[in-house]
């Protein structure tokens, strides 16, 4: 008896798991701003302070600045405030997470003109462009670029303190040739936001999306039994706020890289679309792949050397890692 309770157990509870998700989407192709704010403040660089790199005896490209002498640092005002009240014998104890492990060390200040320089790069927040997948008309979930945003300048994923996407509107496109990636050019509106950001994912970055619903047709869900080698569409943006469809080829589809953001292959087909970006460009990360109606999966990469060429994650793994 107890054995068949625990199956029966799991039986009703695993499913409901597996489709917390809808089964039909909204489609996005819809360009926007990405803005997180990181947890603490990011050392991008150092910089010389009395012939000296003083902000590198002790940290590195890629520490995590958590707080000073107890005090916790979101901005480069709190941070200013916290070492000008707390300084001792110019140099003040700071927490910081590195490789993801948080640890308790020293920095060391030099005063110039009455000012404490640090000789440290920071960020506090990231900022960029991309592309809607996809909305959860029911759950208001959305998910974007279908890969994690890393910082250019350490090379590692940004960690989601909190975050917002809004509108933006495409300006113009530097196109790609094969050796060198081009871009969409474009304006965040920030007095446009259109939803919150709370994880960045190795397969897209979600969160919820805060205003009216887009009025477009849901698009079933594919099982990945549905995809197929040959003609498929991307909607995309290529000039202001027009969402327009494309042709591509769906050349290869790799099951083993199911969870990755590689499990599909395609190539740009559409003559438009290659006229007008010479290719995949950096931007369009996260445009929906659509086929026989369906929505199959989102951009994710470009083959540097055959910009025409490029891969996608699969629409199931996305929404799986949105739910979760």
């Amino acid at each position: 008896m107890k054995k068949f309770l625990l199956t029966l157990s799991l039986i009703l509870i695993v499913p409901l798991n597996i489709l917390a998700y809808s089964e039909k989407v909204i489609p996005g192709g819809e360009n926007i701003g990405i803005e997180i704010n990181s947890e603490g403040l990011i050392v991008v660089g150092f910089y010389k302070v009395d012939g000296k790199y003083i902000g590198s005896e002790t940290l590195q490209v890629g520490d995590i600045i958590l707080s000073i002498e107890g005090v916790s640092v979101d901005s480069i005002k709190e941070m200013s405030t916290a070492i000008e009240e707390k300084i001792q014998d110019d140099e003040v104890n700071i927490q910081i997470k590195r490789n993801g492990k948080t640890k308790n060390t020293k920095l060391t200040l030099i005063k110039e003109a009455g000012v404490y320089k640090t000789g440290l790069y920071i960020k506090e927040k990231v900022t960029g462009i991309g592309t809607i997948t996809y909305i959860d008309p029911e759950t208001k979930i959305y998910g974007a670029l279908g890969h994690e945003i890393i910082m250019n300048e350490t090379k590692s994923k940004v960690e989601v303190k909190s975050g917002n996407i809004y509108e933006s509107y495409v300006n113009s496109i530097d196109r790609s040739v094969d050796g060198n990636v081009g871009s969409k050019n474009a304006t965040i509106i920030y007095e446009k936001k259109l939803g919150t950001i709370f994880e960045n994912k190795n397969v897209g970055i979600f969160g919820i999306y805060n205003k009216a619903l887009p009025n477009k047709e849901y698009l079933e869900v594919a099982e990945w039994k549905d995809l197929k080698i040959g003609k498929a569409k991307i909607y995309t943006i290529t000039d202001k706020d027009v969402v327009e469809e494309y042709e591509i080829e769906i050349t290869n589809l790799d099951k083993t890289q199911l969870n990755s953001n590689k499990s599909i292959s395609f190539k740009i087909t559409d003559e438009r679309l290659l006229e007008r970006s010479g290719g995949i460009v950096q931007g369009m990360s996260g445009s929906p792949i659509v086929q026989d109606g369906k929505i199959i999966g989102a951009v994710t990469h470009v083959i540097i050397d055959d910009v025409n060429n490029g891969y996608g994650v699969f629409i199931r793994t996305m929404l799986e890692e949105g739910e979760n």
